[in-house]
């Protein structure tokens, strides 16, 4: 049996948090790509890997590249969910290495966080949002929230979490049949857009008053 079946068999009925638990176990290099890390993941699922992506953008720890690498990880994996392929990523995305002592300390305050979603999910509530070609219009928004997450606001409060909170919620949400975290996945998109459109009203008004 390949590495990735037996992970496969070993994380099959594993909660989201158990997951990453699970994860961090076998995490004994000091350094990973993502290549790396959907291999340990094996097929839990691709939905499940933008779960894990997701956690460094829930706390304020650096981990430089983090945004581009992840943000541009998770859109080309949503990609391949609506469209029903396999997922293919540039070698610069796949290799790219990741400080495995900075990414551990965020994956392990993850796994609390997983603990509490998998606390309230109830699968097969609000199906409608679960099944058939809604699950492509799901991909398409886990991709515009992956592309929120790509912007260069690195700096402003809250950019990347926003965006970062409705990939979890979605990919949990679809992975686990959970219609109403889908629904807050939504949400979270709404306000994220509101959130910054509000950002760049600031900017253009203040750069209005500067230029008088």
């Amino acid at each position: 049996m390949s590495d990735s079946s037996e992970a496969s068999a070993s994380y099959a009925d594993l909660s989201a948090s158990e997951v990453i638990a699970r994860l961090l176990g076998q995490m004994d290099k000091s350094s990973f790509s993502v290549r790396e890390l959907m291999a340990m993941m094996g097929d839990k699922g691709l939905l499940m890997v933008c779960a894990l992506m997701t956690l460094p953008f829930l706390f304020p720890v650096s981990i430089p590249g983090v945004s581009t690498v992840f943000g541009l990880a998770i859109l080309l994996i949503a990609l391949s969910i609506s469209t029903g392929r396999l997922p293919w990523m540039p070698a610069f995305v796949a290799d790219r290495q990741l400080d495995a002592d900075k990414l551990k300390p965020v994956l392990q305050r993850g796994v609390s966080v997983l603990k509490k979603l998998d606390r309230v999910l109830r699968p097969q509530r609000l199906r409608l949002l679960t099944a058939g070609v809604m699950n492509n219009v799901n991909g398409l928004a886990i991709m515009f929230a992956a592309a929120l997450l790509m912007l260069p606001l690195g700096l402003v409060p809250f950019s990347n979490t926003m965006p970062g909170v409705a990939v979890l919620l979605l990919a949990l949400g679809v992975s686990q049949r959970d219609g109403l975290l889908v629904l807050g996945g939504y949400l979270m998109i709404v306000g994220t857009l509101v959130y910054f459109s509000i950002l760049a009203w600031g900017a253009w008004s203040a750069s209005s008053h500067l230029l008088g």
